[in-house]
């Protein structure tokens, strides 16, 4: 019990603890260990790209760390396309396993998607495939394996798609800002641990010193919450205690630089390629304005702060007058540990690193109920009343099913509603042109998100990959409108292969077009999509999650076909 405590609380020192001399007062984690390092990423370009797969190693705050990369190094270089102009990658595997690389948030014939098992065989140990599609979008996406847990360990990267004429988002310079985690501990042993005790890397859970001082729960929350087997506290299964955040590679001691001259328009392209990291994004002194949500314009919208979940990208502009550094904030949702980035005149300059704030802690509404509605009404509120999702197998991976979920778009990011200024919610998201199809759905499917924390247990509908045998059917150029039902305590980041979905936050014509989506903890989100013919993947996007089954193929298929 002892030993327990002193790691913990050393933990906690770490994290939050003591400073350099000259630095003030910054997190040990956030000192500088370089001047400064504003290399960006390696580039590929042009109509035949040739990327090859093999061991490579990382260097995270001075410390070598082994990852699998693209041509030597990890993470794997920026894919930089132009629309209209189609592209051939050659991908050679030279690893002694299966290997694979999915191309996030584009839009290209289901074969070319790179799921093994799902839309083609994957990549054999020691062969080649080429990847040949034409580029139909422009914005800012990104490149990962969808082969086992590879793409924790460096496989992933970013995509720019410059627009066939005048890009209509004006900017003086753009950087990419890469978010990411990676742990010493290789990912099928985190997700062993995982397996054995889910709060395994759960550093921050309440104490009674805590409740002595008042802080978080009461004793009567602590006490009915601990009867129900549920944690508070559990906001990321995988925290700070293991994992580095980084930023295009590099982590917070090493001080990756973003160059700008004073009064220039800046586009910062934001990529969220963490495996099980959302990250709360704010760059002190200066405001945002988000142009764009996961690679497509929207109507400018300016926010001191916004949420990006795992899979999801936004473009921000920021107008630094000031000759003057600023920090570029990537925290972790459960504030267990930071990503951090500087964005500056010159290298070698620093701002101040603000830091860590209080970890969130789950309420009732986390759990799926609506306290404001269940006001002066009888229900029945177990947590795991069939009658609640009917569609739902119940069985030993269905630990909670939400009495009451609600749409939480219009919420910021848990964590952040007393955050004391403007934070992005879904509902800001307002697309810059009409879509493309505004026909109403014919049909709704309700997809409960399910899970079970104590054994480590994720599903759809109660069901793993390995045991729901049928796909989810849709036809060809069908609308239809899926309601995400999460009945889980924990955020799920939805993302839906090969296609764009509709977002049903009240802008009619106009509602935001993503390919990933975070469905809060006791929350609904519904999206009107129409149908585009192939095998697609459809899955949480946490790694883990989605190794543990959490995950479906949509099969989409013309009039008259199995669908």
């Amino acid at each position: 019990m002892n030993r327990s405590w002193d790691r913990r609380a050393m933990l906690r020192a770490g994290i939050l603890g003591a400073t350099a001399a000259g630095l003030g007062q910054w997190p040990a984690w956030a000192q500088t260990g370089t001047p400064g390092i504003a290399d960006p990423l390696p580039e590929e370009s042009g109509g035949d790209i040739h990327l090859r797969i093999g061991h490579a190693t990382m260097r995270i705050d001075g410390r070598d760390r082994l990852a699998i990369g693209i041509n030597g190094g990890a993470p794997a270089p920026i894919l930089r396309l132009r629309e209209g102009r189609p592209v051939r990658i050659r991908v050679d595997n030279s690893l002694d396993e299966e290997t694979s690389l999915h191309w996030h948030g584009l839009i290209l014939p289901f074969q070319m998607d790179g799921v093994p098992g799902v839309s083609f065989p994957g990549i054999a140990p020691r062969s080649s495939f080429t990847y040949e599609f034409p580029v139909v979008q422009a914005g800012t996406y990104w490149y990962h394996s969808h082969s086992g847990l590879q793409e924790q360990l460096g496989l992933y990267g970013p995509i720019v798609i410059d627009p066939a004429g005048t890009d209509p988002i004006a900017s003086d310079r753009q950087h990419v800002v890469m978010l990411s985690d990676h742990s010493r501990l290789p990912p099928h042993v985190l997700f062993r641990k995982l397996k054995q005790e889910p709060g395994y890397f759960n550093m921050q859970r309440q104490t009674l010193a805590g409740l002595l001082a008042g802080r978080d729960q009461g004793l009567k929350d602590r006490l009915d919450w601990g009867e129900m087997r549920m944690d508070p506290t559990d906001i990321s299964d995988v925290t700070g205690s293991t994992y580095d955040y980084l930023v295009n590679g590099h982590g917070p001691r090493d001080n990756w630089t973003a160059l700008f001259r004073p009064g220039e328009r800046v586009r910062l392209r934001l990529v969220n390629a963490s495996a099980m990291t959302i990250f709360n994004v704010r760059i002190p002194g200066l405001k945002m304005t988000v142009v764009q949500a996961d690679g497509l314009d929207v109507r400018p919208v300016a926010v001191d702060e916004l949420q990006i979940t795992v899979a999801e990208t936004y473009d921000v502009i920021v107008e630094p007058a000031e000759d003057r550094a600023y920090t570029i904030v990537g925290e972790a949702v459960d504030r267990s540990g930071m990503a951090r980035a500087t964005l500056a005149p010159r290298l070698g300059m620093v701002a101040e690193v603000p830091p860590l704030r209080r970890r969130p802690v789950a309420d009732m509404t986390d759990m799926g109920m609506d306290m404001s509605a269940m006001e002066g009404f009888e229900m029945d509120m177990s947590m795991r009343n069939p009658a609640n999702a009917p569609s739902v197998a119940m069985g030993p991976g269905v630990q909670t099913l939400s009495p009451m979920p609600k749409d939480r778009t219009g919420e910021p990011g848990q964590g952040l509603a007393d955050a004391g200024h403007k934070v992005l919610v879904y509902r800001d998201l307002v697309a810059r042109e009409r879509n493309p199809d505004v026909r109403a759905p014919t049909r709704s499917i309700d997809i409960h998100l399910t899970g079970n924390m104590e054994r480590y247990m994720w599903s759809f509908d109660g069901k793993t990959l390995s045991e729901a045998r049928d796909p989810i059917p849709i036809r060809v150029g069908e609308r239809v409108r899926v309601n995400l039902i999460n009945d889980t305590m924990m955020a799920h980041p939805i993302h839906l292969h090969g296609h764009f979905f509709e977002l049903v936050t009240g802008h009619g014509d106009h509602a935001p077009r993503k390919h990933t989506v975070n469905v809060a903890p006791g929350g609904l989100v519904s999206f009107d999509v129409t149908g585009v013919e192939g095998d697609w993947a459809f899955h949480c996007h946490m790694l883990y999650h989605m190794h543990a089954g959490m995950m479906r193929v949509v099969q989409v298929r013309a009039e008259g076909g199995a669908a």
